[in-house]
């Protein structure tokens, strides 16, 4: 015969599944079993998928991409060159 759990309304096997790892406000563990493949029940933060991949936060407005970087390189090249031949050049009066 199979031992049934201490409430008869309870599948044994919920009353074997692990529990969760949080603690409650007043200090004691949390009864609440973990969410499958988790170490928290559903409300301390079992079913939440965690942070997104990669550091998708230090991304605000791509002025400091590559592309970006690189276009401003040929711009400054472009405007040394225009500067270099304007002081070159003769200058015409009128």
């Amino acid at each position: 015969m199979q031992h049934l759990p201490s409430n008869p309304l309870q599948p044994a096997i919920l009353a074997a599944a692990p529990r969760c790892l949080a603690r409650t406000r007043s200090g004691t563990e949390c009864r609440s079993p973990a969410v499958k493949g988790r170490r928290r029940c559903r409300m301390h933060g079992g079913t939440n998928p965690g942070a997104p991949a990669g550091n998708r936060n230090a991304w605000k407005h791509g002025g400091r991409a590559g592309a970006s970087l690189s276009e401003a390189r040929q711009l400054r090249a472009m405007l040394m060159l225009a500067k270099q031949i304007d002081h070159r050049s003769p200058q015409i009066e009128n």
